[in-house]
């Protein structure tokens, strides 16, 4: 009957459930995949012998890919759509993952698994989790709360599976075998179809902006240059908010603050493996110690996204997020204690603990000090400064282990690195709270964002770009459409 399809297609249930699942396998496969590129590290250098510094510049590569990819895949999905998007992205991954098994220099590796398998996992995710906001309005909560525990799936399974497929086939035959598994975006992206519906739901996933005045379009017909100048700027207008840079001091401390973090926040994930190997622990138990981030990650994301959202925390945000990545940073100094399992399962735990807290809190803290107007673009923006530091994160303390011979200066880099940007936002936004308040005594009170709206209160903007997914309130939408997505 008429009202049972629309109960099937329709949000908030019916075919939603399909496409959360499919939502968890994206996330799985492409978020959680970089985790288990360290197992096969030892290898990469010694068959192309390849220093650390240069190896490192792979995983370092297709994470920031991934980061960077937001604006590009924004516009194809503004063209073609989210489903015909992730399907492309599991081509590309897919390709690039099988391709990189018959490479025959490190250069070659750079492009294949590097650029174009991370280019795949931007098309793949980030259209998988805009979907997933047309098909929940009231329950979104919850949708993203679940499908965020994909990123954790993939961390917690990947490396048992690369482990594996590399004492059977070794790297190359692992590459092969895993291009064919990221081929399955293709079929989760399948099944994500639009609804039908969309149409009466509000505004467009991305909206093209006001027709353009006679003056413009005079200006655009002068030549192909400036029409194509005339987008630039559009495009750059649309999805940077370097405004907010510029007249947003909370907003420039925080990018500021996570831009170095990112220096030092996932290169532990890269050399963790290759440190426990390096001091004769066995391949499998390497690999299970990603395994346990993974697993920590799973059971505390959903809780701590639930406690956070609680009305005692309002206007805290931001200070116990610094102080868990503060507890981040410090933990990577376990590893200089001692290289045994149980020492490492314990830098595992409480970095996995900690780094739950930093993601289930960092666009949280952001949708607090930017107005939701201009939240997509600001966190566009951040995703992009972020995959600088992300691209040369990890190629620089593989120069530090060149020069050093030593996997544990990696760890007291990385710990300074992360504690240090803890301190800076502590300090930085204890200050402008402190001249808030002295401005609100002598009758200036400072400007404030927008509050974030409520789900509910968005729903008639279409599906979003949220962040991974529980990570702090990212399932609100905004009038500028489309949201970029960055992953910790």
């Amino acid at each position: 009957s008429p009202q049972r399809a629309a109960a099937d297609t329709g949000p908030d249930g019916g075919w939603g459930w399909v496409v959360l699942v499919a939502t968890i396998m994206v996330l799985a496969l492409t978020l959680g995949f970089p985790s288990c590129v360290g197992i096969f590290y030892t290898d990469l250098q010694n068959e192309f012998h390849a220093t650390n510094s240069e190896t490192s510049w792979v995983p370092s590569i297709m994470t920031s890919v991934l980061h960077a990819g937001g604006p590009f895949c924004s516009v194809l999905v503004e063209k073609v759509g989210c489903r015909a998007t992730v399907m492309l992205g599991g081509v590309l991954s897919g390709v690039g993952m099988a391709a990189s098994s018959f490479t025959r220099s490190i250069s070659e590796l750079y492009i294949t698994a590097g650029v174009i398998t991370g280019l795949g996992f931007c098309f793949s995710f980030q259209p998988a989790v805009t979907i997933l906001g047309h098909y929940f309005v009231r329950r979104r909560p919850f949708a993203n709360a679940m499908s965020s525990s994909g990123t954790a799936l993939g961390i917690c399974t990947l490396p048992f599976l690369g482990n594996y497929l590399h004492t059977e086939y070794g790297w190359r035959g692992s590459f092969l075998v895993l291009g064919a598994v990221l081929l399955n975006c293709c079929v989760c992206g399948a099944v994500m179809r639009p609804l039908p519906s969309t149409k009466h739901r509000g505004q467009p996933l991305m909206k093209r902006g006001p027709p353009p005045s006679d003056q413009e379009n005079e200006r655009t017909r002068k030549g192909g240059c400036g029409r194509v100048w005339s987008f630039v700027l559009a495009s750059l207008r649309k999805h940077m908010a370097f405004d907010q840079l510029s007249n947003n001091p909370r907003y420039c401390v925080f990018a500021i603050g996570i831009t170095w973090m990112m220096l030092g926040f996932v290169v532990p994930l890269v050399f963790l493996v290759p440190y426990a190997t390096a001091h004769n622990m066995e391949q499998s138990q390497a690999a299970f110690l990603l395994s346990i981030l993974g697993i920590v990650n799973i059971i505390v994301r959903p809780p701590f996204a639930i406690v956070f959202n609680m009305p005692w925390f309002k206007g805290r945000h931001i200070y116990v997020f610094a102080w868990a990545l503060l507890v981040n940073g410090l933990s990577n100094s376990i590893c200089c204690i001692g290289s045994s399992f149980p020492v490492l399962v314990t830098y595992v735990v409480i970095y996995g603990l900690s780094m739950s807290v930093v993601g289930s809190l960092m666009f949280t803290v952001l949708m607090d000090i930017v107005e939701m107007s201009r939240f997509p673009s600001a966190l566009g923006l951040l995703a992009v400064m972020e995959s600088v530091t992300l691209l040369i994160g990890p190629p620089l303390t593989g120069v530090l282990v060149d020069n050093t011979g030593e996997y544990s200066y990696v760890f007291i880099a990385c710990s300074t690195i992360v504690a240090s940007s803890a301190l800076f936002l502590m300090a930085s936004f204890f200050f402008l709270d402190k001249k808030e308040r002295a401005a609100s005594q002598q009758g200036k009170p400072c400007a404030q964002p927008d509050p974030p709206r409520p789900a509910a209160a968005d729903a008639s903007h279409g599906c979003i770009y949220s962040g991974v997914p529980t990570e702090g309130g990212k399932n609100k939408g905004s009038p500028n459409g489309a949201e970029y997505i960055t992953n910790v």
